[in-house]
C-alpha cells in the first residue's frame, strides 16, 4: 500500500474521497522532489515516539493529578523528573512549565478503556474539553487526547502487550481495515 513520488516512501489513502486523495498525492509528489532537491543522500525514517516530555509547575502534585486518572507505572524520579512506562514507551513529567497554556497543540494518549478515564476526569473534576474525543487539560495548561486502542492503528507488539498485562485487547473492525489497507497487519 506504499508507493514512491520523488524518492519518498508515501502512504496511498484509499479511504479519503479522491479529490483529497488527488491533493494528497500532489502535495507527496512536491514533496519528494523537494526532497530529491534538497538530499543527495538517504535521510533516515520515523520509526515511532520514545517519550513525550510534560512540563508542569510542581513533579508531586502532578504525579498525583495523573494518578488519579491513570494508572501509573512508575519507572523512576531524578531531580524535577518523573519517568512513567507506557510499556516499550514513556512519559515524563518535568518541572518548570515556561509557556501559556496549549491551544489546539496536544498530544494522544493510548488507553485500553477511554470510559474509564473520563469517569477519573469527571470524578477529579477536570474540564473535558468540547469535540467528539475525550480531550482535557491538565491543571499545568497541557493538552491531553486520550485515545482507545481499539479503534486506532496505533499498535503495541504482542511481547509488549503481554509485558503490560494487556494480551487481551484487540482492535476494532474500522482499525484493522486501516492497517490492512497500509498493509500492516
Amino acid at each position: 500500500m506504499f508507493q514512491r513520488a520523488g524518492g519518498v516512501k508515501v502512504a496511498r489513502w484509499p479511504t479519503l474521497g479522491s479529490r483529497l486523495r488527488a491533493e494528497a498525492q500532489a502535495a507527496s509528489s512536491r514533496l519528494g522532489r523537494l526532497r530529491a532537491e534538497a538530499y543527495a543522500e538517504e535521510v533516515a525514517r520515523l520509526v515511532g515516539i520514545n517519550h513525550v516530555v510534560l512540563e508542569v509547575d510542581d513533579l508531586d502534585d502532578a504525579l498525583s493529578f495523573y494518578g488519579r486518572v491513570f494508572e501509573l507505572e512508575f519507572r523512576g524520579r531524578l531531580r524535577g523528573m518523573a519517568f512513567l512506562d507506557m510499556g516499550d514507551q514513556f512519559l515524563v513529567l518535568a518541572e518548570g512549565r515556561s509557556q501559556p497554556p496549549d491551544g489546539s497543540r496536544h498530544f494522544g494518549l493510548v488507553v485500553d478503556d477511554r470510559d474509564e478515564v473520563r469517569r477519573g476526569l469527571e470524578e477529579a473534576g477536570v474540564e473535558i474539553l468540547p469535540g467528539r474525543g475525550l480531550d482535557f487539560r491538565d491543571p499545568w495548561g497541557n493538552h491531553v487526547q486520550v485515545v482507545q486502542y481499539s479503534d486506532i492503528q496505533f499498535s503495541k507488539a504482542p511481547p509488549v502487550l503481554r509485558g503490560m498485562g494487556l494480551e487481551e485487547l484487540g482492535k476494532s473492525e474500522s482499525a484493522l481495515r486501516e492497517l490492512r489497507e497500509k498493509g500492516l497487519e
